[in-house]
């Protein structure tokens, strides 16, 4: 994967997931050579299908040390977007959560500092936070996770920020914000919440939400969150930091539904069950410091991601 025409080579860990592909498309897009590694026990080849002969794929776990290595090679910047991500399948099953989001993200900084990798931007989550009262979540707050998931995160922050000190190895840590758009997988028990509504609405199925409702997220459309990486990929500021990314505004479960219905033209009652072990009742992303250090700005309101988000979806169920 030599260089051609001074172009940067790029890695995207998990990039038969959700986020992963994006970003893997939004490279090829800018013209950039872009290696791929995924096992696809949670991604899926159909996310990749229509980048086939412009990225070079490597298929193995981000646990193999000689999988690693070979994913490194030649590269100079790391998307690292593999993981379980899930809380509740981190509480049924806290040590692959543990092993595939912290040891996974070890090695893939070992592998990343040996092959001379340049900078590593890493997927880390708002999860970390916890139950930090109903304000927005400020980067300096005292994280207090509440899920193995949440924990197995902010370990990825830290080892992150100790590889940027200790070995010179630039680093990033995105905390994402609920991020959701095409290609979300609904047919996982762990899936987000908007795929779930989407396709039990299209489908004329009543939506289930766990808890009253009332609890909110800042849900980020996939856009918003491909541009922030971008831009930490390339900041000189954003070296060794933690930075939010999400859209600085608050919906709840309820409010969600309600516009989804409004949308797809629908009026079903949804059923209710009992809040889930590990769920925080309120997120919200200050973004401050992605302004500052990232010149980041959401440029996809919630109203507009959701309308592209169903179209994506009435499109692969009809």
């Amino acid at each position: 994967m030599a260089s051609k025409n001074g172009n940067t080579n790029f890695l995207v860990t998990g990039g038969g997931g959700f986020i992963g592909s994006h970003l893997a498309e939004a490279l090829v897009q800018r013209g950039k050579r872009v290696r791929v590694l995924d096992n696809f026990s949670t991604g899926r080849r159909e996310n990749l299908a229509h980048l086939a002969g412009q990225i070079e794929l490597i298929e193995g776990d981000i646990r193999d040390d000689a999988t690693l290595r070979e994913a490194c090679a030649d590269v100079d910047v790391v998307f690292h977007e593999a993981a379980i991500p899930s809380v509740p399948r981190s509480v049924k099953e806290p040590e692959v959560n543990h092993d595939v989001n912290v040891n996974g993200t070890f090695k893939l900084l070992l592998a990343a500092r040996e092959a001379g990798v340049r900078r590593v931007v890493y997927a880390a989550s708002s999860s970390a936070y916890g139950e930090i009262g109903t304000s927005a979540k400020v980067e300096d707050q005292t994280p207090s996770p509440l899920s193995p998931y949440a924990v197995a995160k902010l370990v990825g922050e830290y080892y992150c920020q100790v590889f940027a000190k200790v070995y010179g190895l630039e680093t990033v840590a995105l905390r994402y914000f609920n991020v959701f758009g095409p290609r979300q997988d609904p047919s996982s028990p762990y899936s987000g919440v908007i795929s779930k509504f989407v396709t039990s609405l299209l489908t004329g199925q009543a939506p289930q939400i766990y808890g009253d409702g009332e609890q909110s997220r800042d849900f980020t459309y996939i856009a918003n969150v491909v541009d922030a990486n971008l831009r930490a990929a390339e900041s000189p500021a954003a070296i060794g930091q933690v930075i939010n990314v999400g859209t600085a505004s608050r919906t709840t479960l309820n409010q969600l539904l309600a516009e989804l219905q409004q949308i797809i033209g629908t009026a079903l009652t949804p059923q209710y069950a009992e809040t889930r072990a590990g769920d925080v009742r309120h997120s919200l992303a200050d973004l401050t410091r992605a302004a500052a250090l990232l010149g980041y700005a959401p440029q996809t309101d919630l109203a507009t991601g959701l309308r592209l988000t169903v179209d994506w979806y009435r499109k692969v169920t009809e």
